[in-house]
């Protein structure tokens, strides 16, 4: 039996979605690692499987490149979303339940989407470094140039050092420019830097919020190299921020088939790969 399969991306934040409410996807680690691959299957930074559940329009089950279940994909929630809405299953607003917990989205014209996410704690902080967990956890260091760093080398060091060997950690190098920060990320199990991570974005932005607390911002604008993304959020008068927002463009690339011997393209749709 063939399956369908979407390609979405967001801000070039790149994922395989399936629609698994009748659950006839093999959820097999090398199957999954296979389709991710960007030589020898379709290629993305994770695939997501949409599933039905009793109490929410859907859930999102998100697997990393890397083939294995993963915490939570900003970027991948606003794609499911707009995936959603594709299908029928939502209009406009949508609550669906993800491995961090409930979530809201709002899928607005032109492939605007802004997800809700969880409640942030303010976390660990170093005397160049902040930890934040934005429903997957995350390393930022501010630089003064984005230029000057190499991100898989340096984001790999810190991934691997001896505190997150284990689990793996997700590095974000963050640059700050006159109305919005740049960041850069290398993301566990993709192992290697991505043009854009949401939760990434999130943790940036709440970071940069924490070292400047007296401008009272509550919108940062953020640049990646997939594109423009904003973060809203507000303080919850202790330590840590509520009402967190992650907002941008989620498109449809193509769409195609997977056959049970391997994979297949047909019925292949393009779609606005700009972000």
């Amino acid at each position: 039996m063939n399956i369908p399969f979407y390609k979405y991306q967001g801000t070039g934040n790149d994922f395989i979605i399936i629609d698994n409410r009748e659950a006839i996807f093999p959820k097999k680690e090398a199957f999954i690692e296979r389709l991710c691959h960007r030589r020898f299957g379709i290629g993305a930074d994770g695939l997501i499987l949409l599933e039905s559940h009793p109490s929410y329009d859907f859930e999102m089950v998100y697997y990393n490149a890397d083939g294995r279940i993963s915490s939570m994909c900003g970027n991948g929630g606003r794609c499911i979303a707009a995936f959603a809405k594709k299908l029928g299953i939502i209009d406009k607003v949508c609550r669906f339940l993800a491995i961090d917990g409930p979530h809201e989205a709002v899928v607005e014209a032109a492939d605007w989407v802004e997800l809700k996410m969880r409640d942030v704690t303010f976390g660990e902080r170093g005397q160049d470094y902040v930890v934040l967990d934005t429903g997957s956890p995350h390393y930022i260091v501010f630089v003064e140039d984005l230029d000057d760093i190499n991100i898989v080398e340096n984001g790999k060091a810190i991934r691997y050092s001896a505190p997150y060997k284990k689990e793996g950690i997700n590095v974000n190098f963050v640059e700050q420019t006159a109305n919005a920060i740049e960041v850069a990320t290398y993301e566990r199990g993709v192992e290697d830097e991505t043009y854009s991570c949401g939760t990434g974005v999130t943790a940036a932005a709440i970071a940069y919020y924490m070292n400047q607390p007296e401008e009272e911002r509550t919108k940062v604008a953020v640049k990646t190299k997939g594109g423009d993304l904003e973060v809203r959020f507000l303080s919850d008068g202790k330590e840590g921020v509520k009402e967190v927002w992650l907002c941008g463009k989620a498109n449809l690339v193509f769409a195609g088939e997977l056959e049970s011997r391997g994979f297949i393209f047909s019925s292949v749709r393009t779609g606005n790969i700009t972000s």
